[in-house]
């Protein structure tokens, strides 16, 4: 549902609120009323109630009319008005802060170059102030697009330095949240726990199937007809968080394992973009191990 009354002007703020809660009586009508108390104009909503778990979920964008109303007073009053009262989940972001996005890989290039091909050409609402890699071998791509890379060691032996170093490097940097672009480590425990539901990966199968080092190869011996790829956040249990975005390619007995792997990664690619984009915009809302994503 669209709701605009006025025209865009180029000092409006733009907030995005993102609201779960027990689904009860009145919620839109409170929170579309306080929109107009705190004198904004609402472009775009939508919601969303699971019958089943009795939840209720809402993604609302608003232009604040008013320069003088803050968005840090328009989240306390929020708070005190509405949100105690239907004991909401909730956020509210300013939309012209971008958040700011650090890149995990390893060896493969597929997907790093296609996420700062988009990013360089303003196709992703985000900042990518630096690239993290537990191998030198793709440094030369974060140094063409003139981004910093960080060369972490990561094995059986290291974990805990390169844990700690990750860490910092990502609170230096302000990180807001960290895409897997094909980064062939687990991540810790702990670095999930900071970064809950903020850790974007991509696996190279239509969950949960052909686990293991070569999916395609597995794929191609089942003779399968459709391979497929899935991006997810990271949570402990492995491959199993909440997932965002998925997508498939028909296949047949005349493609080869190669042909496999090539539409794969073709898959891999815009899986993980489109995930990128959906959490960058705030289109993605987490519960109970699954999402709801507004389009």
């Amino acid at each position: 549902m669209r709701i605009s009354n006025s025209k865009t002007t180029n000092n409006m703020q733009k907030i995005t609120l993102l609201i779960h809660c027990k689904d009860q009586k009145g919620i839109i009508a409170a929170v579309t009323n306080f929109i107009v108390k705190v004198e904004g104009n609402i472009t775009y909503l939508d919601q969303h109630v699971d019958v089943e778990q009795n939840v209720f979920f809402m993604r609302l964008e608003s232009e604040l009319t008013n320069p003088s109303i803050t968005v840090a007073s328009i989240k306390s009053d929020f708070e005190q008005s509405i949100a105690h009262d239907f004991n909401m989940s909730w956020d509210l972001y300013n939309k012209e802060v971008k958040p700011k996005m650090a890149l995990f890989v390893s060896k493969y290039n597929h997907c790093l170059y296609d996420i700062l091909g988009r990013y360089s050409a303003g196709e992703l609402n985000v900042e990518i102030p630096l690239i993290i890699s537990n191998h030198l071998d793709l440094k030369p791509i974060a140094d063409q697009f003139n981004i910093p890379f960080f060369h972490v060691p990561f094995t059986k032996d290291n974990k805990i330095e390169g844990e700690q170093q990750q860490i910092e490097l990502l609170k230096k940097y302000e990180i807001n949240f960290i895409v897997l672009a094909r980064y062939m480590q687990i991540i810790t425990p702990k670095l999930i726990s900071l970064y809950e539901n903020k850790i974007i990966n991509i696996h190279h199968s239509f969950l949960p199937a052909f686990p293991g080092a070569k999916p395609y190869h597995s794929a191609f011996k089942r003779g399968v007809k459709i391979i497929g790829a899935t991006s997810h956040y990271v949570t402990e249990e492995l491959d199993e968080g909440p997932i965002m975005e998925q997508d498939i390619a028909r296949v047949s007995h005349i493609n080869s394992v190669e042909d496999f792997i090539m539409k794969g990664r073709d898959l891999e690619r815009l899986v993980l973009a489109r995930a990128i984009k959906l959490h960058a915009d705030r289109k993605v809302m987490v519960y109970s191990n699954k999402t709801v994503v507004f389009n």
